[in-house]
């Protein structure tokens, strides 16, 4: 989940913060972030919403790119 690293220090949250706001633990989000765990679909859109980037991104740290 290079994206999701990426963004969240971009923006200079805190794995705390982020993981309040999703309502998840922060060993959780640390588990997502290290590749430890894989997130649920359910919580990969929540991401997605809460970051407003696509899936994809969170993903491999860059948009879709059509071939």
């Amino acid at each position: 989940m290079k994206g999701l690293k990426q963004i969240r220090k971009e923006r200079k949250l805190t794995q705390l913060k982020v993981a309040m706001n999703l309502n998840i633990s922060r060993e959780a989000l640390s588990h997502y972030v290290n590749g430890k765990r894989e997130p649920s679909i359910e919580l990969l859109v929540k991401m997605s919403r809460y970051f407003n980037v696509s899936i994809d991104f969170l993903i491999n740290g860059k948009e879709f790119e059509k071939f």
